[in-house]
């Protein structure tokens, strides 16, 4: 039994968040260079972050997109006995009729049982996807919240005019290019951890 395809890309997108924080490594490279570079914007000044950099180097979403891909492994695991049970089901109960043996009667009879079992699984498995896409929905809920009450509390003391958010790997946009003093990702990553680790050790206390 095929799992249905929103599972399929679901599980597909974990795939590729465990492997986003090791991708684009002419990005990093240049994420090396600019981190030799400390802003040195003034007040008033417009300046920019690379959205990209902070989801992959900021501590809290690489916790947090590693406690969603354990729970979609676990879940897809699930969905794969289930649906793998089912197919065997179906396996032995085609083989009996292929071998007559089975009358009619008990044939229509294991066949709604089957038809029913079949319903449960779609439900079961899309109940799953919704409870992954909620999962989902709330990890980048919580990083969008964290990193705009951290940029506004970062801003306070800095007073820039406008802070932007640059994204993208192949053409970064809105900000293509700019100047290294106005980039404040370093700041923005390094502020973002020290504030989380301090945050979770007053959690453990």
């Amino acid at each position: 039994m095929k799992k249905t395809s929103l599972i399929i890309s679901v599980i597909a997108l974990a795939a590729a968040a465990t492997s986003f924080q090791a991708c684009n490594n002419s990005t990093s490279a240049e994420g090396g260079e600019n981190a030799a570079v400390t802003a040195s914007a003034e007040k008033g000044a417009i300046v920019y972050f690379n959205l990209d950099r902070v989801l992959r180097e900021y501590d809290m979403a690489n916790e947090l997109r590693s406690a969603v891909e354990s729970k979609v492994q676990s879940i897809d695991q699930e969905v794969t006995r289930r649906g793998n049970k089912l197919q065997s089901d179906v396996n032995a109960f085609q083989e009996k009729i292929n071998k007559g043996l089975i009358t009619r009667s008990v044939a229509e009879v294991q066949s709604q049982k089957l038809a029913e079992q079949q319903q449960e699984f779609q439900n079961y498995a899309a109940q799953k996807e919704q409870e992954i896409n909620e999962e989902q929905a709330v990890m980048m809920n919580q990083l969008a919240d964290a990193i705009d009450k951290f940029v506004k509390k970062f801003n306070e003391t800095k007073k820039y005019a406008l802070i932007l958010t640059t994204q993208g790997e192949m053409l970064s946009a809105p900000v293509v290019t700019g100047d290294a003093a106005l980039d404040i990702t370093d700041e923005i990553i390094a502020g973002l951890n020290e504030e989380y680790v301090s945050n979770k050790s007053k959690e453990s206390k």
